[in-house]
């Protein structure tokens, strides 16, 4: 879950800054800024820069994913042997313990 976290916050803080900038620049050149377009622009920008300067989260994040869903689907295989175990050839099942007559 922390993995996930700093991730989200990096993509954030990354938003945040091309926003800024993004407005900024446009700033520059005209006297007022279209809010939703600055907002459309900031995100293609900060979403190309998060691919180069975010992969270590990104990979950090995706290991702590693939580690999880491995061991839930362990967890699930191993739930799946036991039910296979413990009911008996015949079809029938013995709650008490005792064997069928």
């Amino acid at each position: 879950m922390k993995e996930f976290l700093v991730y989200t916050a990096l993509r954030i803080a990354l938003f945040a800054g091309a926003f800024g900038i993004v407005v900024g620049v446009w700033g520059l050149f005209t006297d007022s800024v279209p809010v939703l377009w600055a907002v459309v622009l900031a995100f293609i920008v900060s979403g190309i820069a998060s691919y180069f300067l975010l992969n270590g989260a990104r990979e950090r994040f995706a290991r702590k994913v693939q580690t999880r869903a491995a061991r839930a689907s362990a967890k699930f295989e191993e739930r799946k042997a036991r039910e296979d175990v413990d009911e008996p050839a015949d079809g029938t099942v013995d709650r008490t313990g005792e064997s069928p007559s």
